[in-house]
């Protein structure tokens, strides 16, 4: 199944490409909007060649299973299945019944390789792609929305029309940038783990072009913090 969303100029998307702003702002519709990551001590989450390594400890991996057991779909970009091949699904070693979420991947050029992880037919998938690719691929919905690029403004709307009330956006770094620049997100969970990774390159939780000004940078609040293992894991709400 196809489903197409308006077209406006401003669209969006995940990989190396700058993000362009979005329209809807935080608030106006009624799906909730959870981001978690985890990072290092020095705030990395993958090494400076981009590879994933362990940050999480067992507590704060069982956290992850049980909210992604709790909510109705979980996003990543494409970036995220290029390099890790998620399958984005609850293990029934922390979650005794599971209840796996849509999952939902941003694929502006309809680049999911047949075979990956996200289409292993153990949930519903939507791959979302922008209006121009012509991509199609079994064991998934196919959503076109934003010319050039998924604009997740428009496209937040559509999920919420297909029953999503709840979404839990795991990555990349770029997804994340967007979703907290244009306000779109709610919360954001954030587990420190007791680790330091260095490197300039080494990516943060925040990527795409960041703020230019201190005006610019997205504010939060702290709403919790808690021991989890020997990391720590903060929740804040997001400014609008």
């Amino acid at each position: 199944m196809v489903g197409h969303c308006p077209i406006t100029g401003s669209p969006e998307t995940d990989g190396p490409q700058t993000f362009l702003p979005v329209i809807v702002m935080h608030g106006v519709i009624g799906l909730k909007v959870i981001i978690n990551c985890a990072m290092s001590a020095d705030g990395k989450i993958a090494t400076k060649n981009r590879k994933q390594t362990a940050i999480s400890n067992d507590s704060d991996k069982e956290r992850v299973h049980v909210l992604r057991n709790s909510v109705d779909a979980v996003l990543v970009g494409i970036g995220t299945v290029l390099v890790d091949d998620p399958k984005l699904t609850v293990k029934t070693e922390y979650v005794q019944t599971p209840k796996n979420p849509i999952r939902i991947v941003l694929d502006s050029k309809g680049r999911t390789p047949p075979g990956a992880m996200v289409l292993n037919g153990a949930a519903r998938t939507i791959i979302v792609t922008a209006k121009e690719s012509v991509t199609e691929l079994s064991n998934a919905e196919m959503i076109r929305c934003g010319r050039g690029r998924v604009d997740i403004g428009e496209l937040l709307p559509i999920l919420e029309e297909k029953g999503i009330r709840t979404l839990l956006v795991e990555g990349g770094s770029e997804v994340i940038w967007s979703f907290l620049r244009e306000r779109l997100a709610d919360e954001i969970y954030i587990f420190i783990g007791s680790v330091v990774i260095g490197g300039d390159s080494a990516p943060t939780p925040a990527g795409g072009e960041g703020a230019a000004s201190i005006d610019e940078a997205v504010t939060l609040r702290l709403k919790k913090a808690d021991v989890v293992g020997d990391g720590v894991l903060l929740r804040y709400e997001v400014g609008k």
